[in-house]
């Protein structure tokens, strides 16, 4: 075995434990990337699905045995149901912290902190930081480009809005009509009824391009907002508004009618009334460019740069495993 390098020496440890969700792992990647920037991390997946830990075993924290070429942790991360028993049965081990992405099922005591969507009721504290909206793994863009392309995002039925798949196709036919100079990119996503898909295909043209889910990769949306002048979202997904927000490209909302009480809801509306994104009726305003803020929405450097502040993750230190295995 080769000697580690200093970098490897002093490099902080962090377990990003993973139920393999898209949307729980596109959290993770956002913290984990800022925490390698930022601090010099060193981060290693762990697949919750593949270590089994008992009820009692969470409940008692009683370690079960883990990958034993995976260095010991500073810092263990969990975000999704699936993560939560092991993410319990790891926070006795000594000089760890643990951290629990989003709202869990069990006391937020019960970790060492936890990194949670305002939407989500949960009240901010020395232990808590509240964020608005959900982590992701884009960064803001440095400049919008000035070429007139725009990009759709569309969700599906979801808990949280009346989906009709009419007006939907009503209002991407509007900004279609109304700025036929521009190009357009248009997705949907794993939850976009496969009648819409088809509707939309039959939109496709020399400047209308349409992508199914499954032809997108790991980059794509980044690549797809760093060429895009204005987004158009749909607002059942809290990951996709988030995303198209924290690029900084102005982005506006598909207009749906939100179910009383939905959090998710609750939560696009709050980026509405900060200027984060626009309704349907300013339409004029983001394909003109005209943003109401101009500080971006970058969640996931906030939430590093606390997790640091909060010493939850140590500035450096001497690892007793030597070289790694890290788990892509």
């Amino acid at each position: 075995m080769s000697k580690p390098t200093d970098q490897q020496n002093t490099a902080p440890v962090v377990w990003l434990l993973t139920d393999n969700k898209p949307g729980h792992r596109n959290q993770l990647k956002g913290l984990g990337n800022r925490l390698r920037v930022i601090a010099g991390a060193s981060l290693y997946w762990v697949d919750a699905g593949q270590v089994k830990v008992s009820v009692w075993r969470a409940l008692l924290a009683m370690a079960p045995n883990v990958d034993q070429a995976l260095p010991k942790p500073d810092l263990v991360v969990a975000a999704g149901t699936g993560t939560h028993r092991l993410l319990l049965s790891l926070r006795r081990l000594r000089k760890v912290k643990t951290l629990v992405l989003m709202k869990p099922g069990f006391p937020l005591g019960w970790v060492s902190a936890g990194i949670v969507p305002v939407h989500d009721g949960v009240n901010a504290s020395s232990r808590v930081l509240l964020t608005d909206g959900v982590i992701n793994t884009v960064t803001p863009l440095a400049r919008i480009t000035d070429k007139p392309e725009a990009l759709i995002l569309i969700g599906g039925p979801s808990h949280h809005f009346d989906w009709d798949s009419d007006v939907l196709l009503g209002q991407v036919n509007h900004l279609i009509g109304h700025y036929p100079t521009w190009r357009w990119t248009i997705s949907g996503s794993r939850r976009t009824p496969d009648e819409l898909l088809s509707r939309l295909q039959e939109l496709a043209g020399p400047k209308i391009t349409v992508v199914a889910p499954a032809e997108t990769h790991e980059n794509w949306l980044s690549h797809q907002l760093a060429a895009s002048r204005a987004v158009w979202v749909s607002p059942d997904s809290m990951s996709m508004v988030c995303e198209a927000a924290t690029s900084g490209v102005p982005t506006g909302l598909f207009q749906f009618t939100p179910h009383p009480g939905s959090r998710v809801a609750e939560g696009v509306n709050r980026l509405v009334q900060e200027g984060r994104v626009a309704r349907w009726s300013d339409h004029a305003a983001v394909m003109a460019g005209k943003t109401m803020h101009h500080e971006p929405l970058w969640e996931a450097d906030r939430a590093a740069r606390w997790v640091i502040a909060r010493n939850l993750l140590p500035a450096s230190k001497k690892t007793e495993s030597g070289n790694g295995r890290k788990i892509a």
